[in-house]
């Protein structure tokens, strides 16, 4: 069974930083792409960063250049340092392959962006 736990939110002022952590386990880690999505308030959830197999990466328009995903297959850990973040980065992240696994989403973690 697919388990998987952010970790790493919180109340940041607009241009601070934030690195999330999303540990995985339950698959074969290092063969499988694995995304960060969010899901702001009243809006659905988005694909923001991905990273295949290969590390190859890529980002929605919003948040690229300010984001950065990574991995550790060792450790089966994704992350995703944000830089420069906004307002409108606001949301509940979560972490999942890519494509997502519909049921094994896991509680996210909530980044509030406020001064």
């Amino acid at each position: 069974q697919v388990q998987l736990m952010e970790s790493g939110g919180g109340l940041v002022q607009p241009g601070e930083s934030l690195r999330l952590s999303c540990a995985a386990s339950g698959m074969i880690f290092s063969r499988t792409d694995m995304g960060w999505y969010r899901q702001a308030p009243g809006k659905q959830r988005e694909l923001v960063a991905r990273i295949t197999q290969l590390f190859r990466t890529t980002y929605v328009d919003s948040v690229r250049g300010r984001f950065t995903i990574s991995r550790d297959n060792r450790a089966g850990v994704v992350y995703l340092q944000m830089n420069s973040l906004k307002s409108d980065d606001t949301a509940v992240y979560y972490c999942n392959s890519y494509p997502a696994i519909d049921n094994s989403w896991g509680r996210g973690t909530q980044v509030t962006v406020s001064s």
